[in-house]
């Protein structure tokens, strides 16, 4: 009898809605453990919305999201209604779940060390020296360890990302979401982060990941999801995807990106 693996992530028929705008349009998808899936697209498409929906940092409407099988931000009653979760178990919903932002939200007072340790201390309940031991392997692994007891104001764009990251690991998450996490960069600093990433993918790290870095996407995702107005447009691998698009909107989307970057790989 084949086994039934569950998904990481399972989103079904999930709707998102301010006011009258509906930006989430009933989304299917679903990753799979040890999965890397890039969700592309333009501008207001819903894709960090969705991200956001699924740690419940944003409330979806309607639908439901499953993370490694709970569903995340609700609790069904007797009746089979369901209502919002309280927060403590919103929080423990989360426990696997790490996030990187767009931007690096750093405690500009605390040092790398102490930013990533940080939760680990207050939220885990862990030892100083535990968390501290902790924190520079998290450090090494997105390769500063020598930036430890450096303040963010002394770090460039890229090193306080990875030093997101690191922070975000600590956690020992099963998933990692990524919301744009080199959109706020240079150029020339894009590529550490990226690599870091990479490193976590060939890791085997569950990663659904926000980007407009095509080429990253080409490279590392095992799937690509192209959304547009708050819809799930095409999916598959991304050879099919970047080289042989069904659809016209991605057609558009990606003759439009390589004007402007160049070939996706």
């Amino acid at each position: 009898m084949e086994e039934t693996i569950t998904p990481a992530i399972k989103i079904s028929d999930v709707r998102k809605r301010y006011g009258q705008h509906e930006v989430l349009q009933g989304i299917d998808m679903e990753v799979m453990p040890r999965e890397v899936v890039c969700l592309i697209g333009p501008s207001g498409s819903g894709k960090s919305t969705l991200l956001r929906c699924v740690n419940f940092l944003e409330v979806y409407d309607e639908g439901e999201i499953l993370v490694e099988g709970a569903l995340m931000g609700y609790e069904m009653q007797y009746n089979g209604t369901r209502r919002r979760a309280g927060e403590a178990r919103i929080r423990d919903s989360r426990r696997d779940l790490g996030m990187v932002f767009q931007h690096f939200n750093l405690w500009p007072h605390m040092t790398a060390m102490e930013n990533v340790t940080e939760a680990l201390i207050s939220v885990a309940g862990k030892p100083r020296a535990t968390a501290e031991k902790k924190g520079m392997e998290c450090l090494e692994r997105v390769g500063l360890a020598e930036k430890a007891h450096s303040y963010p104001a002394k770090l460039s764009g890229g090193q306080q990302q990875r030093v997101a990251i690191a922070r975000a690991l600590a956690m020992e998450p099963r998933i990692m979401l990524f919301d744009e996490p080199t959109s706020a960069l240079d150029p020339e600093l894009v590529g550490d982060v990226l690599q870091v990433m990479r490193s976590l993918a060939s890791d085997g790290m569950t990663m659904l990941i926000v980007t407009h870095e095509m080429g990253f996407a080409a490279e590392v995702a095992d799937r690509v999801v192209f959304m547009e107005g708050g819809s799930v447009v095409e999916q598959g691998p991304p050879d099919k995807l970047f080289h042989s698009p069904e659809s016209p909107r991605l057609t558009a989307f990606l003759k439009s990106w390589t004007h402007r970057n160049g070939q996706v790989a």
